[in-house]
């Protein structure tokens, strides 16, 4: 076979030649190259299938009860410290620690025999005061009639007569001294003020008590019905006067708040209390004002110094818009923002005003407005502006008719 004059000739043309071929092609191969790395051009948003799917939930304004939880210590309704008011020694004590006792149960008994004497002595010396009035307004009452028949002078009638008045006098005096000497006796049968639980004793029989310290025997607390008395800050108390004020907030019909009380282990206790009042005098250290409310204790569960948190119904708001938490997420300003379907189906960024926390729901206050239609999933795959499509729409949940809101 006769080889190619192209890979043989050994003349500078043929070389030439060759370089040339060499050089075309890998111009070739730089270009193949280039456009196999020339990227695709893009798709339409959604990716190959069109707008992504996304669920929304229609805002629909719905009447929503705010409450507020502040912590706070059960405290009796009635206390009454039971004290020596006469001196003595305890006798007996007659009560079990820890039980009810009625008004006017007898406690203990102090030793009355000092006090039965001075009683006796008074008594005897009222009775002496009194035979003496007795002579003194009969001498008095002759001698009017002798000073009628002109037998005895002015001045002796004048004497008989302020004789009478001082004798009437130490009858008086008598009988205070007989009253106090009874009150006295009476003092050493010690008594229960109220009804209520009594707690442990503070003195033992044998033991000596004085009423110019007023020696503390012991406590009885009133528990049918006891106080949570908890602070609120007095900035809350203002807002919520001008919101009712202004109608956002609406009062009960009954026109009584309602509270409920929650343990320590988060059970709610079965009973509701009312709101008794509020202090006038703000707390010039905490800035919060005391709120105090009334609970039936039927069972006694609820004991004086048991730490609970009370839930205070501040009012109904008419046109509550609730958002799910998990549709509203923080701008680089820490603003709430919650993404929304927005005209042509494309997706719109918005900046929320939020008060506060409803359960697993966010109060918002501005941004929103009723039909908007909030994007609750896919919130990571899509930005604003892009075209979406709604997979289902449904309306927000109804609030339950009390909700516990924390800020």
């Amino acid at each position: 076979m006769t080889p190619s004059p192209i890979s043989t000739d050994p003349t500078p043309w043929g070389r030439s030649f060759r370089r040339l071929l060499g050089v075309t092609s890998l111009g070739l191969l730089a270009t193949g190259l280039i456009a196999g790395c020339k990227p695709k051009q893009a798709g339409p948003p959604g990716g190959p299938g069109g707008p992504m799917e996304v669920s929304v939930l229609t805002i629909a304004p719905a009447p929503v009860t705010l409450t507020e939880d502040l912590p706070g210590r059960i405290s009796a309704r009635r206390v009454a410290e039971v004290r020596a008011r006469v001196n003595g020694i305890v006798l007996r004590r007659l009560f079990t620690e820890g039980t009810d006792v009625t008004e006017g149960q007898l406690l203990y008994e102090i030793d009355p025999a000092p006090y039965q004497a001075a009683l006796d002595s008074a008594l005897g010396t009222l009775a002496r005061a009194q035979a003496d009035a007795t002579n003194a307004r009969l001498k008095e009452e002759r001698y009017k009639q002798l000073l009628t028949a002109k037998a005895i002078s002015k001045q002796d009638y004048d004497d008989a007569l302020a004789s009478q008045r001082t004798f009437d006098a130490d009858v008086l005096s008598g009988k205070a001294a007989v009253e106090s000497a009874r009150i006295n006796l009476d003092y050493t049968k010690v008594t229960s003020p109220v009804a209520g639980r009594i707690g442990i004793s503070q003195v033992t029989e044998g033991a000596y008590v004085q009423a110019a310290n007023a020696t503390l025997l012991v406590t009885v607390q009133q528990l049918d019905h006891v106080y949570v008395d908890v602070a609120q800050a007095s900035s809350e108390l203002l807002r919520l006067r001008r919101e009712l004020a202004s109608g956002r907030l609406k009062a009960d019909e009954s026109g009584n708040a309602r509270v409920k009380l929650i343990h320590e282990t988060g059970e709610i206790y079965p009973e509701e209390g009312t709101l008794e009042m509020s202090d006038v005098t703000v707390n010039a250290t905490t800035n919060s004002v005391t709120v105090r409310a009334i609970f039936p204790n039927p069972r006694g569960e609820l004991l004086p110094g048991l730490f609970v948190r009370a839930r205070l119904e501040e009012g109904i708001r008419p046109n509550a818009i609730l958002v799910p938490q998990l549709a509203v997420s923080r701008n680089s300003k820490g603003e709430p923002t919650t993404m929304i379907v927005g005209a042509n189906n494309l997706v719109e960024l918005r900046v929320l005003q939020t008060s506060r926390a409803v359960g697993n729901q966010w109060l918002v206050t501005a941004g929103l407005k009723p039909g908007d239609q909030v994007i609750v999933d896919n919130l990571q795959r899509i930005r604003p502006g892009a075209p979406v499509k709604v997979a289902a729409a449904e309306s927000a949940p109804t609030p339950p008719a009390t909700a516990s809101a924390a800020h």
